[in-house]
């Protein structure tokens, strides 16, 4: 098992008690201690959470922050974000930026993307990703 970066969709699986992902995301964790996700993600699931008004998933959610890793976004990553967009807009394939700088972050640090959106994040080159669900 490789270090990997949890998407939102696979934290938001996590969340909901999906057996197979919830699984998964014990393996990881004894292998690694802890999950590992971005502050954009972060961001995403919590927007998410509180627009719902979901307040036991929100602690939930916030007690899992709490022990996980969060990765920033940093020179190298938002640097690897622009080459990304870059690349993509000159292959006329746009993504929505938080998803860029999603696949900044985890190409920068050599993480494996779990996603189950693995179409929409393939088309980024030495992005390496993976699916929980399957």
């Amino acid at each position: 098992m490789k270090r990997s970066l949890q998407d939102t969709n696979a934290l938001s699986y996590c969340l909901k008690g999906e057996p197979k992902v919830v699984a998964r995301a014990g393996e990881y964790l004894a292998a690694f201690g802890k999950l590992d996700f971005s502050i954009i993600i972060y961001y995403e699931v919590r927007r998410g959470l509180v627009y719902a008004g979901a307040t036991r998933k929100l602690a939930q959610f916030e007690a899992l922050a709490n022990i996980s890793h969060l990765w920033e976004l940093d020179r190298r990553s938002a640097q690897e974000a622009a080459d990304i967009c870059a690349d993509l807009w000159r292959r006329g394939e746009p993504l929505d930026d938080a998803d860029i700088l999603i696949a900044g972050i985890s190409r920068a640090n050599g993480l494996v993307l779990i996603t189950d959106n693995a179409r929409h994040f393939g088309r980024i080159p030495g992005l390496q990703v993976e699916s929980w669900l399957k």
